[in-house]
Protein backbone atom coordinates (compact mmCIF):
# COMPACT_ATOMS: atom_id res chain seq x y z
CA UNK A 1 0.00 0.00 0.00
CA UNK A 2 1.16 3.51 -0.84
CA UNK A 3 -0.05 6.43 1.27
CA UNK A 4 0.51 10.00 0.14
CA UNK A 5 -0.32 13.27 1.85
CA UNK A 6 -0.65 15.85 -0.90
CA UNK A 7 -1.49 19.54 -1.10
CA UNK A 8 -4.97 20.56 -2.15
CA UNK A 9 -5.20 20.30 -5.97
CA UNK A 10 -6.49 22.86 -8.42
CA UNK A 11 -10.11 22.25 -9.40
CA UNK A 12 -10.90 21.04 -12.90
CA UNK A 13 -11.81 24.68 -13.67
CA UNK A 14 -8.23 25.79 -12.91
CA UNK A 15 -6.41 22.67 -14.11
CA UNK A 16 -6.97 23.34 -17.82
CA UNK A 17 -6.60 26.40 -20.06
CA UNK A 18 -8.12 26.87 -23.51
CA UNK A 19 -5.73 28.42 -26.02
CA UNK A 20 -7.49 28.75 -29.33
CA UNK A 21 -8.74 25.28 -30.28
CA UNK A 22 -6.28 23.56 -27.92
CA UNK A 23 -6.79 22.54 -24.31
CA UNK A 24 -3.63 22.69 -22.20
CA UNK A 25 -2.75 22.02 -18.60
CA UNK A 26 -2.53 25.38 -16.82
CA UNK A 27 0.57 26.69 -15.06
CA UNK A 28 -1.13 25.91 -11.75
CA UNK A 29 -1.79 22.35 -12.95
CA UNK A 30 1.81 21.88 -14.14
CA UNK A 31 3.13 23.16 -10.81
CA UNK A 32 0.89 20.75 -8.93
CA UNK A 33 2.08 17.85 -11.09
CA UNK A 34 5.69 18.76 -10.35
CA UNK A 35 5.10 18.88 -6.59
CA UNK A 36 3.39 15.47 -6.61
CA UNK A 37 5.99 13.87 -8.92
CA UNK A 38 8.78 15.13 -6.64
CA UNK A 39 7.02 13.68 -3.60
CA UNK A 40 6.61 10.28 -5.29
CA UNK A 41 10.29 10.27 -6.29
CA UNK A 42 11.49 11.44 -2.86
CA UNK A 43 9.60 8.60 -1.18
CA UNK A 44 11.10 6.06 -3.60
CA UNK A 45 7.73 4.67 -4.65
CA UNK A 46 7.91 2.15 -7.48
CA UNK A 47 5.38 2.31 -10.32
CA UNK A 48 2.33 0.08 -9.82
CA UNK A 49 1.70 -1.96 -12.96
CA UNK A 50 -1.49 -3.87 -12.11
CA UNK A 51 -5.01 -3.01 -11.04
CA UNK A 52 -5.27 -0.64 -8.07
CA UNK A 53 -7.78 0.45 -5.47
CA UNK A 54 -7.66 4.14 -4.53
CA UNK A 55 -9.01 5.77 -1.39
CA UNK A 56 -9.05 9.58 -1.20
CA UNK A 57 -9.71 11.71 1.88
CA UNK A 58 -10.28 15.37 1.04
CA UNK A 59 -9.68 18.13 3.58
CA UNK A 60 -10.64 21.39 1.82
CA UNK A 61 -8.78 24.59 2.66
CA UNK A 62 -11.97 26.38 3.76
CA UNK A 63 -15.74 26.00 4.17
CA UNK A 64 -16.71 27.00 0.62
CA UNK A 65 -18.98 24.55 -1.17
CA UNK A 66 -16.90 22.11 -3.22
CA UNK A 67 -17.85 19.16 -5.38
CA UNK A 68 -15.66 16.12 -4.75
CA UNK A 69 -15.56 15.32 -8.47
CA UNK A 70 -13.90 18.67 -9.26
CA UNK A 71 -10.58 17.50 -7.78
CA UNK A 72 -10.58 13.95 -9.16
CA UNK A 73 -9.34 14.63 -12.70
CA UNK A 74 -6.34 16.58 -11.48
CA UNK A 75 -5.46 14.10 -8.72
CA UNK A 76 -5.72 10.96 -10.82
CA UNK A 77 -3.96 12.41 -13.88
CA UNK A 78 -1.22 13.81 -11.64
CA UNK A 79 -0.49 10.34 -10.26
CA UNK A 80 -0.11 9.11 -13.85
CA UNK A 81 2.24 11.99 -14.68
CA UNK A 82 4.17 11.31 -11.46
CA UNK A 83 4.52 7.68 -12.56
CA UNK A 84 2.79 6.16 -9.54
CA UNK A 85 0.92 3.98 -12.02
CA UNK A 86 0.94 3.55 -15.79
CA UNK A 87 -2.54 5.00 -16.37
CA UNK A 88 -5.57 5.83 -14.26
CA UNK A 89 -7.51 3.18 -16.20
CA UNK A 90 -5.80 0.75 -13.75
CA UNK A 91 -8.14 2.03 -11.02
CA UNK A 92 -10.74 -0.66 -10.40
CA UNK A 93 -12.17 0.75 -7.17
CA UNK A 94 -12.30 4.39 -6.11
CA UNK A 95 -13.42 5.66 -2.70
CA UNK A 96 -13.62 9.38 -2.01
CA UNK A 97 -14.66 11.16 1.18
CA UNK A 98 -14.74 14.83 2.10
CA UNK A 99 -14.04 15.92 5.66
CA UNK A 100 -14.01 19.16 7.61
CA UNK A 101 -11.72 21.90 6.26
CA UNK A 102 -8.05 21.98 7.17
CA UNK A 103 -7.11 25.68 6.94
CA UNK A 104 -5.22 27.39 5.56
CA UNK A 105 -4.18 25.17 2.63
CA UNK A 106 -6.21 21.97 2.85
CA UNK A 107 -4.83 18.51 2.16
CA UNK A 108 -5.50 15.26 0.36
CA UNK A 109 -4.57 11.90 1.85
CA UNK A 110 -4.55 9.07 -0.66
CA UNK A 111 -4.04 5.35 -0.21
CA UNK A 112 -3.31 3.25 -3.28
CA UNK A 113 -3.37 -0.54 -3.03
CA UNK A 114 -2.10 -2.98 -5.63
CA UNK A 115 -5.13 -5.28 -5.91
CA UNK A 116 -2.97 -8.33 -6.74
CA UNK A 117 -1.07 -7.90 -3.45
CA UNK A 118 -4.14 -7.27 -1.32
Amino acid sequence: MVTLELPWPPSVNHYYRHVGPRVLISREGRNYREVVANRIKAEGIKKLMGDVEVSIHLYPPDKRRRDVDNVLKCLLDTLTAGELYEDDSQIKTLHISKFEPMPPDGAVIMSIVDVAKK
